[in-house]
């Protein structure tokens, strides 16, 4: 039986050898030509060394055909010598063959032939040779363009097939060692009991010990890339994706576009659960028991199915009586003594009992069957019988008398003592008001102070006040001071905003009274009282012109269309349209093209309050585009969104205060028919067509397409100072003379939602953001308090309101501090002007 095993396992044997080498030594396939290298070798060859070097590539290409461009295809170059090779054994040989027949010519003759005949013929030869390559090199080019498209796609699906049939082929080696394995496994183990049973003393195997470290059962994932925790981004440029354990580059997998992801898809079947291992460069597919633990994880459950999640629950201590306790502990102390808790209780239900405003059961049934009856009451009874049916009153103790302090001794310290200037005004305030004063005076010893007289009085007033004035428990709540304060978030939370001085613009003289960022935020405008408008660079606090006019500068604005170049200003009654030809020469030049292109047409509709004229000459090179004189000084200039109206205020002009000029048509108009009251400001609505108008103490909107008004808001404020509209246009900020900053919710109501008096002076002007949730309010004070107002979408959630950063630095002067500010239109940044003739900007 024994050796018949031995046979079985040794014919196994050389079988499975037999298999490992087709896979391993198998000997390469013959040609006809007698060459061992077969197409698919050459092919699978030239495939893998596509990512070499130029230099390798030439090295790799067949004699003959080294001449050939890098751009050649690998397909084109195995057909070109598959050709030559056919051509060379076949075409040429055979003319050579039959111009030796037809000469009838030895080679001994050739020998001996001289060697201009010799000459000769070679250079027939060669002349033949040129001829063919040339054919065939035009043949070549003629069929490369027809198969430049199908040799990459197949090219492409040869490696795909290469590379499918390499890793079958590994598979399947793998599996054959396994089996080989198993069979060495069995045989020693065969051999070693025969060797037991057969061997004298019971025989031991002499062969060497199996090593436990061979072979890994842990389920840890394999590392093959030793890079560690390491991003493999970082590898993006590079040719590799990591080391192995021995150091060596693990070279990156071919790319793949989205072609190639595509073929996949169709051809390959286990594409849905193939996953890519970036660390490893490699495609894995999923087994079936690994997609079950994804579906088990997906529909919350454990990745293992053999832990049950909900066992079956043991009841160890059921309710029935045992014989046998659990436990011998000794009972507790508290088991068998009385609680003080229960004979609390106990004795409460006494008291309430007694009292009557407890009863037993017994009387509970009884009052039932009472009820049933019919329930009648004793009307002669007096008051004193009856019974006590309700909890009675408890004590109110009298208010105390206050207890005498340092005053009213008699020999109280030097600093309570009264002069006498002083007690000649406080017996005046007592016969004033009536009410005794008690002033205090100084003696040598307690026999000397004299009796006082109205302790009688005191005595009786007191016992008047608490006979007849009610007295009343008043019940306090226990609230803390941070319970009353409304939770705020904090002000880092609501970054950013301005928080430091970055840089200082300084070169006025007087008040700078206006200042206008233009639409890029790369350029400043500020007006002065020093007859003065300047022109800044904001990066660099870099004055670039200055412009003088005839007198102090009211307001300053940019126009906010960014593809026109032009500021605004007033002078006293004029408005002066300026260019300051900064930024893209391109958007000055288009603005003064723009501003020529104007044609007066036969019938003007304009105010005639108000006169356009056209600058020329000195004015015209220095920037001075137009100028619009009015009837009276000018306060204020605010734009429209699309740059191309303009409405200013004239606070002395009764009716006429409010006008609204066009650029484009050069014509003026006034809106109002009558007074609306003392006009402070206006502003226009960034969306729809509506219009603001500021008077002292409410605020108009009007809808200019209907031309009629819309709503009023009621400020609830003295003056009226300043305005400004929300990007989205549902909410307005109003600053006021009286220190009040009014928040209006325009959807909510015509009052003010929120109003904050943070500032300690009048506030100046006011401004909001137009990207970031911020706005901010300037003072008489000299501080600029920054604001985080969140407007949200969900119309039931109110607006978010949090003072996040006081910013000081300006100088207040003569009684006036903060004049203007206004944010960068991009950047959470503020520029802030003042009195003491300094801008100033924070970041």
């Amino acid at each position: 039986m024994a050796a018949t095993a031995k046979r079985k396992l040794a014919r196994e044997n050389k079988e499975l050898e037999n298999q490992l080498n087709l896979f391993t030594d198998a000997p390469p396939d013959q040609d006809e030509g007698g060459t061992e290298s077969s197409d698919d070798d050459v092919i699978f060859e030239n495939l893998a060394g596509m990512d070499d070097d130029s230099s390798s590539e030439e090295e790799s290409l067949p004699s003959g055909l080294s001449d050939l461009s890098d751009n050649d295809d690998i397909g084109d170059i195995i057909t070109l010598k598959d050709d030559s090779d056919s051509e060379d054994d076949g075409s040429i040989g055979d003319d050579e063959d039959g111009d030796d027949e037809n000469n009838g010519v030895s080679d001994e003759e050739v020998e001996d032939e001289p060697n201009t005949v010799k000459d000769s013929k070679k250079a027939e030869r060669k002349g033949k040779l040129a001829a063919a390559a040339a054919g065939k090199k035009d043949k070549s080019e003629r069929e490369e363009n027809a198969k430049t498209e199908e040799t990459k796609t197949m090219k492409k699906r040869e490696w795909k097939e290469r590379e499918q049939n390499r890793k079958k082929r590994e598979k399947e080696l793998n599996m054959l060692n396994e089996k080989k394995k198993a069979l060495e496994e069995e045989r020693k183990i065969s051999e070693s009991k025969e060797g037991g049973q057969g061997g004298p003393s019971g025989g031991t195997s002499s062969e060497k010990p199996a090593d436990e470290y061979e072979y890994d059962s842990s389920d840890e994932e394999d590392i093959r890339n030793t890079v560690g925790n390491v991003p493999m981004e970082w590898y993006r440029g590079f040719d590799h994706i990591g080391y192995n354990v021995r150091g060596e580059k693990i070279i990156k997998p071919p790319t793949r576009d989205e072609l190639d992801e595509f073929l996949s898809k169709v051809d390959n079947p286990d594409y849905w659960r193939t996953v890519f291992d970036k660390k490893n460069g490699e495609d894995i597919v999923l087994t079936d028991d690994d997609l079950d633990v994804i579906q088990r994880i997906q529909r919350g459950r454990y990745p293992e199915p053999s832990v049950e999640a909900y066992p079956d629950y043991i009841d160890f201590f059921t309710y029935e009586k045992m014989i046998h306790p659990l436990t011998r502990r000794p009972e507790h102390k508290r088991s068998f003594i009385p609680s003080m808790s229960d004979k609390a209780k106990v004795s409460r239900y006494l008291i309430a009992m007694k009292r009557g405003l407890m009863k037993p059961s017994w009387e509970q049934d009884e009052g039932k069957k009472g009820d049933e009856i019919g329930v009648f009451y004793d009307i002669w009874s007096s008051d004193a019988n009856a019974p006590v049916t309700k909890r009675p009153m408890s004590h109110i103790a009298a208010p105390k008398v206050k207890w005498p302090g340092h005053a009213q001794s008699y020999r109280p310290p030097p600093e309570y003592l009264l002069s006498e200037e002083e007690k000649v005004i406080a017996k005046a305030k007592e016969e004033y008001s009536g009410r005794p004063r008690f002033i205090p005076e100084k003696y040598d010893s307690l026999r000397v102070v004299p009796f006082y007289k109205k302790y009688f009085n005191d005595r009786f007033n007191r016992c008047l006040d608490l006979y007849l004035c009610p007295r009343k428990k008043k019940l306090r709540n226990q609230l803390e001071a941070e319970d009353l304060l409304p939770k705020l978030p904090k002000p880092k939370d609501l970054q950013p905003f301005p928080t430091t001085l970055a840089l200082l613009y300084a070169g006025h003289t007087s008040y700078v009274r206006s200042i206008s960022v233009d639409p890029s935020g790369q350029w400043l405008a500020s007006g002065s009282d020093d007859k003065t408008v300047r022109f800044w660079e904001v990066a660099t606090g870099r004055c670039l012109q200055i412009v003088e006019v005839d007198g102090p500068v009211e307001c300053v604005a940019w126009s906010p269309n960014p593809i026109i170049s032009l500021v605004v200003f007033s002078v006293g009654e004029k408005i002066h349209v300026f260019n300051p030809k900064l930024g893209d020469k391109l958007i000055v030049s288009g603005t003064d093209q723009l501003l020529e292109d104007y044609k007066k047409p036969e019938e003007v509709k304009t105010s005639p309050l108000v006169e356009w004229e056209a600058s020329e000459g000195d004015s015209f090179e220095q920037g001075f585009r137009l100028t619009l004189k009015h009837f009276k000084p000018v306060r204020q200039i605010s734009w429209h969104g699309k740059g191309d109206y303009f409405a200013v205020v004239i606070p002395t002009g009764q009716r006429s205060s409010v006008m609204i000029h066009q650029l484009s048509k050069r014509r003026s108009q006034n809106p109002f028919r009558k007074s609306k009251g003392l006009v402070q400001c206006t502003a226009f609505h960034p969306t729809r067509p509506f219009f603001f108008v500021a008077t002292q103490r409410h605020v108009r909107i009007y809808n200019l397409i209907k031309q009629e008004m819309t709503k009023k808001l009621l400020t609830n404020a003295k003056w009226v100072s300043s305005i400004a509209v929300h990007p989205g246009g549902d909410n307005v900020i109003i600053g006021t003379y009286d220190c009040k900053l009014s928040w209006f919710d325009l959807d909510l109501s015509v009052s003010p939602y929120k109003t904050l008096r943070h500032h300690k002076q009048a506030i100046r002007s006011v401004a909001y953001h137009k990207r970031y949730p911020l706005f901010a309010s300037a003072s008489d004070d000299g501080h600029v308090i920054i604001c985080h107002g969140q407007v949200y979408n969900d119309l039931l959630q109110n607006p978010l309101i949090v003072p996040v950063k006081v910013l000081k630095g300006h100088a207040i002067t003569n009684g006036l501090g903060v004049l203007c500010c206004e944010f960068h239109p991009s950047q959470p940044w503020i520029f802030s002007s003042a009195a003491d003739g300094m801008i100033r900007l924070f970041t």
